[in-house]
């Protein structure tokens, strides 16, 4: 049998329920031996804004999916230099997990703006991807991806109108997250002080 690994990545500042939920409907939908939570290190792609430290997005992930034996925490971007790009965190899997099968799991529109990641072909060649679906929309290739051939599979997941932009605002306001984090997530952030508004 072969082993089929999933990765799910992101920069998790915070981690919150929505990814628990995908992670979850991951595990149950794809048959996964196991999930690795991969916490960006430089995001290529990222807004102009200064992510949390590594270790406290590194612990919060931590918090966040303690008792889940099947999820593994990865931190090889995080101990990469420079920017981080899927291609090269598959690569590195493809390297330390030989034979693997590496499940991508990106959100829809992830998926509509994969040519713009870098050496987008060759990770479509690398992995088999699992699109979460939107409620009720399909997913389909457009541009570029039409006429490259590649493994996809349809995630189904409930609505989850959760954002992390949103999560940090709230905690900046002075306002409650429970129900939207983990509670030790929470814990975690209130004790470091995170996400608060220079006074």
């Amino acid at each position: 049998m072969v082993k089929r690994i999933g990765l799910l990545g992101g920069s998790f500042d915070p981690v919150h329920n929505g990814h628990l939920v995908l992670a979850r409907c991951a595990l149950d939908q794809l048959k996964l031996d196991e999930l690795r939570w991969v916490p960006a290190g430089q995001p290529w792609q990222k807004e102009e804004r200064v992510l949390a430290a590594p270790v406290h997005r590194r612990e919060m992930v931590r918090l966040a999916i303690h008792g889940e034996k099947r999820y593994v925490l990865d931190l090889r971007e995080m101990q990469r230099e420079g920017p981080t790009y899927a291609i090269d965190t598959v690569r590195s899997m493809h390297a330390s997990d030989p034979g693997a099968e590496i499940v991508l799991i990106i959100g829809a529109d992830q998926y509509e703006g994969l040519p713009t990641w870098h050496e987008w072909r060759e990770l479509l060649a690398s992995v088999t991807l699992a699109v979460a679906a939107r409620h009720g929309q399909p997913v389909r290739p457009r541009g570029e991806m039409v006429a490259v051939w590649h493994r996809m599979e349809l995630l189904a997941m409930p609505e989850v109108p959760l954002s992390s932009t949103d999560i940090r605002e709230r905690v900046a306001h002075g306002e409650p997250i429970g129900g939207m984090v983990p509670d030790a997530v929470a814990r975690y952030i209130a004790q470091h002080k995170l996400y608060r508004s220079p006074t």
